[in-house]
């Protein structure tokens, strides 16, 4: 019974976009990863996502891109986390009483192999973003996108892999 209650999110994050969807509920946020931030003692957020760029405009603000980096994936572990925070809060508060559920399972999606593989770091990092967003559990996966059915059930296609 538990675990039909448990939110289940599947993240597709990339340097270009971040996409969060609760397969069982259909509600999903994909925008670009970025963030307006007012510099000052302690920086500001201002907006996140594709209303980043319109309030950076508007006040002045500067844009950060915390997921986009040459040699990986995450650039600024705080303001990533932030991100993902803000994209996870928006999908569970559509609809439901998610403050009342379990933590979520979360599901990371990640972009093919960057120059050789992911690094125990690496991987550690993303881990932890999800798991710093209040997910229960965090699992990075590695292949083609999934399929809601395929999230449900938990069977996933052989041409990926989970990475640990």
């Amino acid at each position: 019974m538990l675990k039909s209650l448990t939110p289940l999110l599947y993240i597709a994050i990339s340097p270009e976009r971040l996409s969060v969807r609760n397969p069982k509920t259909g509600a999903t946020w994909d925008e670009v990863p970025e963030i307006a931030l007012q510099d000052q003692p302690k920086p500001l957020i201002l907006a996140v996502g594709n209303r980043a760029r319109e309030a950076a405009a508007r006040t002045g603000a500067r844009i950060a891109t915390p997921l986009a980096h040459p040699r990986s994936l995450v650039s600024d572990f705080v303001l990533a986390q932030q991100l993902l925070k803000h994209s996870v809060r928006t999908v569970l508060d559509e609809g439901s009483f998610w403050r009342f559920l379990p933590s979520p399972h979360i599901v990371l999606h990640l972009p093919a192999n960057p120059e050789g593989r992911y690094t125990h770091a690496e991987l550690r990092t993303l881990k932890e973003l999800a798991l710093g967003c209040g997910a229960s559990r965090a699992m990075l996966w590695q292949g083609p996108p999934l399929t809601d059915g395929e999230l449900l059930s938990g069977q996933y296609p052989a041409t990926g892999h989970i990475l640990e």
